[in-house]
């Protein structure tokens, strides 16, 4: 299969709606909404690339932002569809980050929150950003997320025991531990040093670099099983590490938030 094919099957098969829901998905979602609040005011367009199932796209279109969502793939398009409530201002479009079909300049805020969990070179991860920057405003925010290295070699490679299976020990360096993907992985892993050295080369101003995920997917059970008093305590504690140097590593999931000049 190529890597469209692989994607679609990986799409078709999971619940990509449901897995922000929860009290442990929740903690993801729920970050990445404090910081594109914080960047929030009325009259504000934005666009969100890579909408998949739209969960972003809704929750700020419902708030009264217009939204423009693109998607790759259909399946993600029918379920987004299925949630656009009547009179939502958000419109939804098939297309790839790499050739996005708006004009330069037009977005206030740009949420770039899955494409690159799936490009699997240096040419395509940059061709995404530049697009993803051209189309944002001089002074606008761009979020951007990513999947994190090392969060998988501890639950996937040792916690599931897939460390010693030949097809995992060629995808990983024994050195460094840092992990190869292709297109049948479907994921592509991140260490922050790889996302400064791809940032490097763009006109932005970095403002947060987030573990939006941090601890929990390590206790997810225990998350899910807190009482609503508790999740808010564990909520404040995230919150307050979710920015440190010394912690961000950890995270399964990360967001780069930048403005650009």
């Amino acid at each position: 299969m190529d890597a469209l094919q692989y994607l679609k099957a990986f799409y078709e098969t999971i619940n990509e709606d449901a897995r922000l829901s929860g009290r442990a998905g929740s903690v993801e979602f729920l970050t990445t909404m404090r910081y594109i609040e914080e960047y929030l005011t009325p009259g504000m367009r934005i666009v969100e690339i890579g909408a998949g199932t739209g969960r972003y796209s809704h929750a700020l279109a419902q708030r009264g932002y217009s939204v423009d969502a693109l998607e790759l793939i259909e399946h993600n398009i029918d379920v987004f569809r299925q949630h656009t409530l009547p009179d939502e201002p958000v419109t939804i479009t098939q297309g790839n980050a790499l050739a996005l079909p708006y004009p330069d300049d037009c977005y206030d805020i740009t949420l770039l929150l899955g494409p690159m969990y799936h490009l699997y070179t240096e040419e395509d991860q940059k061709q995404a950003m530049r697009e993803a920057i051209r189309v944002t405003k001089p002074g606008g925010v761009i979020f951007a997320a990513y999947c994190g290295n090392d969060a998988t070699m501890v639950q996937f490679c040792f916690r599931r025991g897939k460390i010693r299976e030949p097809r995992y020990q060629e995808l990983i360096d024994p050195v460094t531990f840092k992990c190869r993907s292709t297109p049948e992985e479907v994921i592509v892993l991140w260490r922050k040093e790889e996302v400064d050295a791809l940032m490097s080369a763009f006109p932005v101003q970095r403002l947060h670099y987030v573990g939006t995920d941090m601890a929990t997917e390590y206790m997810e059970d225990v998350v899910n099983a807190m009482d609503d008093e508790t999740f808010e305590i564990y909520l404040r504690y995230h919150f307050s590490i979710c920015e440190r140097s010394d912690m961000v590593g950890v995270s399964h999931h990360s967001l780069d938030v930048f403005r650009k000049r």
